[in-house]
């Protein structure tokens, strides 16, 4: 057997083993990758001791530039949610974008949202938004769910910090601020669709909350209100509950997150325009960088959104946030582990050449990959982790774009979101929808929209900037 034909095999035989583990036994995706990545390489021709090593450094260098950020994201992100800064943005949204532009607010609203906490609880925090719209304007809980939702994933899915994008941009060495700028416009034209589809599905299954009780009714006629009725009243709704809590301002609600999306996005640039000389480029350069950014968001949350909280309130909020954390780090080591075997082997430089050969664009690869992950095993981060792993050490020998290869495997995580998906049932069950099919049409349906809209995207920017 050559040595090309064994390391494919090894590849064939890990992912399979990989994605048994994940869905067959009690096994956490975590050991499942190592246990993987073990066999890839032992089956793959790999010295024993090689594949320890590799293991340990491939851990050790994808956590390397990622790891910090990660905590500092957390952190931020639990902070936004304690103190209801993220209710305030998407009052914010919903005020900026006036009457019967309800789905486009809910969509802005979401986007900014999921760039600091995972899409599942910012659809969790907003949902009551959802209800409270549908009582004020008599519009589908589908179609504003429907809006909500995809734009929680957009950022989710495709723009750094969120955890998915950051990790496959610390796999694949992409440059973050540049995967900030496609990452957000390919969201455009994905979010375009959904809002288009969302509306079409309010139509067609019209279901509001009941007014009397708690449930929901499906109306005959749709039910219209006044422009008068939509209202800034807005506070209340965002909680559901009318609860006179104090709410930060739309400044400092939305600084924590801005300002340092700015300051990664003005180093890039400044970068590309070669003033690597001018003092001021320099001072950008150094805050702009991810960790430095971050910690400003950070710090600017701590001073200005915890004000009326305790000193031990703050540390418990941050705290809490880091417990969530653990995972998605072991899960980015984990995928630099399995990468650096994939590298080390040199299956990743032998599926390279075979590719260069045949007619199959390369920037495919990490988008069939994470795909496939995607339906078998229904987490979008696994599917984004694993298929930047895969591709890592593909990427220079195949000539793809870093941050392409990165956001390709970002837009094949979002393909067809089902039952192995928690993301599925919380949407669902948060708009009241029972019935299998009409749950598929919510959410399966949206997702596999905003998968193919984003790759059609990826390759016509890929033809003009990769």
């Amino acid at each position: 057997m050559s040595s090309g034909i064994q390391m494919i095999l090894g590849l064939i035989i890990g992912m399979s083993l990989l994605i048994f583990l994940i869905t067959k036994t009690k096994v956490h995706v975590f050991l499942g990758v190592i246990i993987a990545a073990v066999t890839m390489g032992i089956l793959g021709g790999m010295d024993q001791q090689k594949v320890v090593e590799s293991i340990s450094k491939g851990f050790g260098n994808a956590l390397s530039s990622i790891g910090i950020i990660i905590g500092f994201g957390v952190m931020l992100g639990k902070l936004l949610e304690v103190s209801g800064a993220t209710k305030v943005m998407a009052n914010s949204f919903i005020k900026l974008f006036g009457s019967k532009k309800e789905e486009e607010a809910l969509a802005a609203s979401g986007f900014v949202t999921s760039l600091s906490i995972f899409c599942t609880s910012g659809f969790i925090i907003l949902s009551p938004l959802v209800k409270g719209l549908s009582k004020k304007t008599g519009k589908s809980v589908v179609s504003l769910g429907i809006a909500l939702a995809g734009g929680l994933l957009m950022s989710h899915a495709l723009v750094p910090p969120a955890s998915g994008p950051i990790g496959a941009a610390g796999i694949l060495n992409a440059n973050i601020g540049r995967f900030m700028l496609f990452g957000t416009i390919i969201a455009i034209p994905i979010l375009c669709v959904i809002i288009t589809y969302a509306k079409y599905l309010g139509n067609k299954i019209y279901q509001l909350p009941n007014e009397t009780e708690d449930g929901w009714i499906r109306p005959e006629e749709k039910i219209t209100f006044q422009e008068d009725e939509t209202t800034d009243d807005t506070a209340d709704t965002a909680d559901g509950q009318g609860e006179n809590k104090v709410l930060p301002s739309p400044f400092l609600s939305f600084a924590p997150v801005l300002i340092p999306i700015l300051l990664i996005l003005l180093s890039t640039v400044l970068k590309s325009l070669n003033f690597k000389g001018n003092i001021i480029a320099s001072i950008f350069s150094f805050v702009g960088s991810p960790i430095i950014a971050l910690a400003l968001g950070l710090l600017i949350a701590i001073l200005g959104l915890t004000k009326s909280f305790s000193k031990g309130e703050t540390l418990d909020a941050m705290e809490e946030g880091l417990k969530a954390s653990g995972k998605l780090i072991l899960l980015v080591g984990g995928g630099g582990a399995l990468g650096m075997i994939i590298q080390n082997s040199g299956l990743g430089n032998f599926i390279a050449l075979g590719i260069s050969k045949t007619s199959i664009p390369p920037i495919l690869l990490p988008f069939i990959i994470s795909c496939l992950l995607r339906l078998v095993q229904g987490s979008g981060t696994v599917a984004i982790m694993t298929a930047a792993s895969v591709t890592a050490p593909m990427v220079p020998g195949l000539h793809i774009d870093p941050t392409f290869a990165a956001l390709a495997a970002c837009i094949g995580s979002m393909l067809f979101s089902y039952f192995n998906d928690s993301y599925f049932w919380v949407i669902n069950e948060s708009i009241g929808i029972k019935d299998i099919k009409e749950q598929m049409k919510v959410w399966s349906v949206t997702s596999t929209l905003a998968c193919f809209t984003g790759l059609i995207a990826l390759l016509i920017l890929n033809f003009f900037f990769g």
